[in-house]
């Protein structure tokens, strides 16, 4: 397991810069790139590469489409994750890639084999990637069937498995803290995960409307939403959030509060980032196979282009509710 020191070397700063990064210090002032340094040294030091192929001799071009700026990847590391292991991946095959953007055409693109496209994406970004009439796979997207190969998550199963661990745990009053998505179209609507907790809860009987709370998938959502929630008369014992970004700015606003976790408050996360395990207390989470998912969509691609394949795949990538000290049985 990588530490903090090893994580500063690779990254080239100190060992507290490397702390305040991956607790999301706001009053730390250092620039994006740096930033972008400790995530993804904390990435690569993480990253487990089961691939035993060797570098192929023939080499293509990929390109790489993404749907969020270098500030949201950032901010939630749940992208720069997959975007580390696909493009580790690109080179130990070999490959030539590049990112596209939304000013290039077929013309300006004579030489690409294949894209990838990480991301939530409208359809005016569907009808780029379709102009440039090229192989492509979509990761945690699964725009158009019938036009291209997808690596999505099983969100469904996930939430269960949270949820039915917080359950088992003597848990009746649990709360959730997610945020909007937006499609490929730019309709906003309610999370996947938001949808299998109330469905779940309700099926239990045990949801409770005033502990479900929506806003940002950031720390600093995270930590106003908790407050509020906290001083509602009725409390919550436990807390799914669908990132760990939110359950970090879930901590503080608990720190604030005098609440103890988990003796007070039991917290599951979704991601499984890399500074989950540097949290106080370590965070219990959903861990995503980031790294899976970016092999997988790297692999699907270069099968595609040298069979030619015509018919379209889905590779769904399951999860692992990964144990830590942040969740506790209930009190009574």
């Amino acid at each position: 397991m990588a530490t903090i020191k090893d994580i500063a070397y690779l990254a080239q700063v100190s060992m507290a810069t490397v702390s305040r990064v991956l607790n999301y210090d706001e009053t730390l002032n250092v620039t994006p790139e740096t930033r972008r340094r400790v995530f993804e040294a904390a990435e690569e030091l993480n990253y487990v590469n089961t691939s035993k192929q060797k570098k192929a001799k023939k080499k293509g071009n990929i390109g790489l489409y993404y749907s969020y700026s270098l500030e949201e990847e950032l901010v939630d590391t749940y992208y720069l994750s997959i975007r580390v292991a696909l493009e580790k991946k690109l080179k130990s095959m070999g490959m030539d890639y590049f990112k596209i953007t939304k000013d290039d055409t077929k013309r300006s693109l004579p030489k690409l084999d294949g894209i990838i496209c990480l991301g939530t994406f409208k359809k005016v970004d569907i009808e780029l990637i379709k102009s440039f009439d090229k192989p492509s796979v979509f990761v945690d997207a699964n725009p158009d069937e019938d036009c291209f190969d997808a690596v999505v998550i099983n969100f469904n199963s996930a939430t269960k498995n949270a949820l039915n661990y917080l359950v088992d745990l003597g848990h009746k009053n649990i709360g959730f803290i997610g945020g909007i998505e937006t499609d490929m179209f730019g309709n906003r609507f309610k999370d996947l995960r938001q949808d299998v907790f109330e469905a779940y809860l309700k099926e239990k009987g045990i949801y409770k409307e005033e502990f479900v709370k929506i806003g940002g998938y950031n720390p600093k959502d995270g930590y106003q939403i908790l407050k509020e929630m906290l001083s509602q008369n009725e409390k919550p014992t436990a807390l799914f959030v669908a990132n760990d970004s939110i359950a970090i700015g879930c901590y503080k606003a608990a720190y604030e509060l005098g609440v103890k976790i988990p003796e007070d408050l039991s917290i599951v996360g979704f991601n499984d980032v890399s500074s989950a395990q540097y949290m106080v207390p370590p965070l219990t989470t959903v861990k995503l196979y980031t790294e899976i998912m970016g092999e997988s969509a790297v692999d699907l691609l270069l099968e595609r282009i040298a069979t030619k394949r015509e018919i379209c795949k889905k590779i769904t990538i399951h999860t692992k509710l990964i144990e830590r000290d942040s969740a506790t049985k209930v009190k009574k």
